[in-house]
């Protein structure tokens, strides 16, 4: 069904080649997820196959056809029976669900009777049947989608490749399309998905081909997503240091007030203690939530006769972080080759 032979594809500018010596075959019906991280090769595979590029060495063969010694005046022929799904749908705007179905039937000449059988079943396929005369615009995410899956499927391919189809989805979404995925492989089309979900990988243990630098590390059989290091994670880690350097500006801002001599005036309720000025500033509004009044720069002096003798403040020197390597002292610095590991 599709036969890579030792493929290699450089494009022009590049100095690592997109694809190494790549070598695989994938039989009729059946469903394998091409893994790997952002430039491995998986998109280059797919655009191979589809005959949008040629290899640089090698052979690419497809439904018994190499693809180098095919003319290009017969390419369009051949994508007949080749579905395509993006992750950016690529729906007409100005057409309805129905008509976006039926275009690709269109452009190949398809006859008035067949389209009008053709369509409804599609949509049936993907559970849109009620939705034919909808606007792209009035679809959700994942609707748009079954748009964009109806219109590769219509013209029955042997063959439907799929480039992160659940990209832009939500969790729920995408299982909702990977289910329809696996129908459509058991109705006997094969399908080749270039993916970065692990949990469906691990989950479905179809066959997975992974690749790594533009070569191919593993080919197994019912096989996980394995390496998740390329995945983005989707909450940030905590951050070495945070709470020191929070600690540390809090010293600071008490430092600043008690040379300013800013201090907060206490509520009428509360009796009028010696207290350092520090904690003063420190005060919190009263338990009843009401505000107090603005701080009031007080002279030293008239603080003294109305709270009663005070100590000498302790005086802080301004510090700052990256002097003295205070950075590292506090686990702020970052080291140059630390890498955030995402996760699945």
């Amino acid at each position: 069904m599709i036969r890579f032979e030792n493929v290699t594809k450089r494009y022009r500018g590049t100095k690592r080649p997109a694809l190494s010596e790549v070598d695989f075959n994938v039989d009729a019906g059946e469903f394998v997820f091409l893994v790997g991280a952002s430039g491995s090769g998986k998109s280059t595979c797919l655009r191979l196959i589809l005959r949008e590029d040629v290899p640089s060495a090698g052979r690419v063969a497809v439904l018994g056809r190499d693809l180098r010694s095919l003319a290009n005046r017969k390419v369009p022929y051949f994508r007949r029976h080749i579905g395509s799904v993006f992750q950016d749908f690529r729906l007409l705007p100005s057409k309805t669900v129905a008509q976006n179905v039926a275009f690709s039937l269109q452009v190949i000449g398809s006859s008035r009777g067949f389209i009008q059988q053709a369509v409804p079943e599609a949509l049936a396929l993907v559970g849109l049947d009620g939705k034919a005369k909808r606007m792209p615009h009035e679809l959700s995410g994942g609707e748009q989608q079954r748009v964009a899956i109806a219109r590769a499927i219509v013209n029955r391919p042997k063959v439907l490749l799929a480039d992160e189809p659940t990209g832009n989805l939500d969790p729920a979404t995408s299982v909702g399309i990977m289910q329809l995925l696996t129908r459509i492989n058991a109705g006997g089309t094969t399908v080749v998905m270039a993916t970065h979900e692990a949990a469906f990988v691990d989950q479905m243990q179809r066959r997975v081909i992974e690749l790594k630098g533009g070569e191919m590390v593993r080919d197994e059989v019912g096989g996980g997503y394995g390496d998740t290091s390329s995945i983005p994670r989707l909450t940030p880690e905590a951050v070495p240091g945070a709470a020191a350097a929070a600690a540390l500006t809090a010293v600071q801002e008490i430092q600043r007030e008690t040379i300013t001599g800013v201090v907060p005036t206490p509520p009428a309720e509360q009796p009028a203690t010696a207290r350092p000025a520090a904690a003063q500033d420190a005060v919190e509004p009263s338990a009843q939530g009401a505000p107090w009044p603005p701080a009031v720069a007080t002279p030293p002096e008239e603080r003294a006769t109305a709270a009663g003798p005070r100590t000498t403040p302790i005086v802080i020197p301004e510090v700052e972080v990256a002097e003295l390597g205070m950075a590292d002292r506090l686990g702020l610095s970052r080291d140059d080759d630390e890498e955030v590991g995402p996760t699945s």
